[in-house]
């Protein structure tokens, strides 16, 4: 089946520090507007990374920092700008998830799984509050 871009639900993505301030925000499309959690955050990486790596640019500014990059102040530094394991990332970001690496809100709502269903609207927010540095792929 054919998903013409019509029939995609946009959502906002921010970035908060645990104060609310906001570091980062960013509109992601998904198939439905009935989604879990797991497809959220899985959207978001994958976003991220494909991003990064149709341009390949000095930093990559994502949720997960690649286990070759280096914490920076503008992001995570990559070694020989290489391209980056979607696969590798989104696994961390789920396992990350589940240890509390950071939170999720949907519309302020902390969500406590990631088989959680959520209704996404042209309204809806979805928040990250990252709580520890995460390393990944």
């Amino acid at each position: 089946m054919r998903i013409d871009s019509y029939d995609m639900t946009t959502f906002t993505i921010k970035d908060e520090t645990v104060t609310g301030d906001i570091l980062n925000e960013l509109r992601i499309k998904v198939a439905n507007e009935r989604i879990t959690i797991k497809d959220i955050i899985t959207a978001r990486v994958e976003s991220e990374v494909e991003s990064y790596n149709n341009k390949l640019p000095e930093y990559f500014k994502g949720l997960i920092q690649p286990s070759e990059a280096e914490k920076t102040l503008n992001g995570f530094k990559i070694k020989d700008k290489k391209k980056i394991d979607v696969e590798k990332q989104v696994f961390v970001a789920l396992d990350a998830f589940q240890k509390n690496g950071y939170f999720v809100l949907v519309d302020n709502q902390q969500a406590e799984t990631l088989e959680e269903e959520v209704l996404l609207s042209k309204t809806t927010t979805v928040s990250f509050v990252k709580l520890t540095p995460l390393v990944g792929g």
